[in-house]
């Protein structure tokens, strides 16, 4: 199984890590001094609570047109670079590859679709905090290493279940869904209050739970994009938002978002796909989104262009 990672940070670089620590082809797609420390060190994945993995040499370069055709394409890269991704990845697909999104956001896949296939398109998300902690270097959060991938249309397939397989094999917690789109908005929910509360308020989670004020933002900000989902007729239960705050209590409190670690790091910022989608969905179907229309407010100057 030929794997490429169109995208190598937190995210491509730790799933992509752990697949080819168990054997599997992978190349790595990066770029600036990250693809410079893994070709010349190697790919180092520091995880306190699932084990550190070097992967070296590892394969990897910024030309995806040096790489040949792979079986599967897993796109990882900044959502305002899924257009530029989906046509970077183009010399790679043969007539079975497979593409694989596991960005943020909620409508990657509607991005992706025009430019390679939609019949080459599988659904995914990816649950795990994760960044680069230096060049060549993942650093990973807590134990959540979750991947849950299914078609889009519903159920699994061969292509499907051998690319699960092969995650299951990297001890990766990697499960198949019957409704990928629910899931897809499973994760939003819980994505748009981390990442809109760490990021607003420059803190990790821990203080935001535990403070009354903060909590209650953290709450309303995932309420609200409930409710647009299930204005769009996203299968989601009305008390979703109430689940996930429950979640978050049992997290570690250093976690955070990626959004918050690119605030920090002085890098454009998702917020136009994360929360100010939430209020774009919002104003479309009627419902009220005022936590999340504030937060895209606020960050909008810090932002990359949006959609």
């Amino acid at each position: 199984m030929r794997i490429a990672m169109m995208g190598s940070g937190g995210v491509g670089g730790y799933f992509g890590g752990r697949l080819a620590a168990s054997g599997c082809d992978v190349t790595f797609i990066a770029r600036g001094r990250h693809l410079e420390a893994i070709r010349e060190r190697g790919l180092h994945i520091d995880s306190r609570d699932m084990g550190d993995a070097t992967i070296h040499p590892a394969q990897a370069t910024d030309d995806p047109a040096e790489i040949g055709e792979v079986d599967y394409v897993i796109i990882g890269v900044k959502l305002w670079d899924t257009a530029a991704a989906g046509e970077a990845i183009l010399p790679m697909l043969g007539p079975e590859t497979t593409v694989l999104s596991l960005q943020n956001g909620v409508d990657c896949d509607d991005v992706l679709a025009p430019i390679i296939g939609e019949q080459r398109l599988i659904g995914g998300v990816a649950f795990i905090a994760s960044s680069v902690g230096a060049p060549g270097v993942i650093k990973h959060i807590g134990t959540m290493q979750r991947v849950v991938i299914g078609e889009r249309s519903g159920g699994s397939s061969a292509r499907v279940a051998a690319l699960h397989a092969a995650m299951a094999g990297a001890g990766i917690t990697a499960e198949i869904s019957d409704d990928i789109e629910r899931t897809i908005w499973e994760k939003f929910v819980f994505l748009i209050g981390l990442s809109a509360t760490t990021t607003l308020m420059r803190t990790t989670l821990g203080p935001i739970r535990e403070d009354p004020d903060r909590r209650e933002i953290l709450l309303e900000a995932m309420r609200e994009t409930v409710a647009v989902g299930r204005a769009k007729g996203v299968d989601l239960p009305a008390d979703y938002a109430d689940n996930r705050l429950a979640f978050a209590d049992g997290l570690p409190v250093d976690m955070t978002s990626s959004m918050h670690h690119d605030l920090e790091n002085g890098n454009p910022l998702e917020v136009g796909w994360l929360s100010g989608a939430v209020a774009r969905f919002g104003k479309a179907f009627g419902v009220p989104t005022p936590v999340n229309h504030t937060v895209y407010a606020a960050l909008k100057t810090q932002a990359a262009p949006g959609p």
